[in-house]
């Protein structure tokens, strides 16, 4: 319960930009975890099925085996990058949201500044943990998203020459 109430705590200092990025980074953490699911559990199965249908064909070099593989590399390229744009937009999203909550915060600090002058220490002090935790809290996100967003571009990558190679 402890917890629960440390969190609670967090989302009143971090004000309404903490609860966007709170969203925001749950989506582009799903994407992550379904991306990461699709390249170990069901890409190899759609690869082997590729690779099974390629070998049985006798003919490799006619136009319409030519286009076949085409078409079967460019499934797999769309499978491959399928939400990697959206996850990279997320990436660069949450810093942005990070900066939104540092000027909302600092905007409630000088407005407590105006009505109350610099003798409302606590006023300006809840500004500036707004700005701080929200300022925080999009870096994080983002920078933890970025290693994960690169780290699948480049699995796709690695994907799709080795299954230009395996189809030869």
């Amino acid at each position: 319960m402890y917890l629960l109430d440390e969190i609670q705590r967090l989302f009143d200092h971090g004000g309404p930009v903490l609860t966007a990025i709170l969203v925001i980074s749950t989506i582009m953490w799903t994407l992550i975890i379904e991306r990461y699911l699709y390249l170990y559990l069901v890409h190899p199965v759609k690869i082997k099925t590729y690779v099974d249908f390629w070998s049985k064909r006798t003919d490799h070099s006619s136009w319409i085996a030519r286009k076949q593989r085409e078409g079967v590399i460019g499934d797999i390229s769309l499978n491959l990058k399928k939400n990697l744009t959206v996850i990279q937009t997320l990436v660069a999203v949450l810093p942005l949201l990070g900066l939104l909550g540092t000027v909302t915060g600092m905007i409630s600090t000088f407005d407590v500044m105006m009505k109350f002058g610099t003798g409302n220490a606590r006023g300006m002090a809840a500004g500036i943990s707004e700005a701080l935790i929200t300022t925080a809290a999009g870096l994080v996100t983002s920078l933890s998203g970025l290693y994960f967003s690169s780290q699948l571009q480049a699995r796709a990558e690695t994907e799709m020459h080795r299954i230009t190679d395996l189809l030869i």
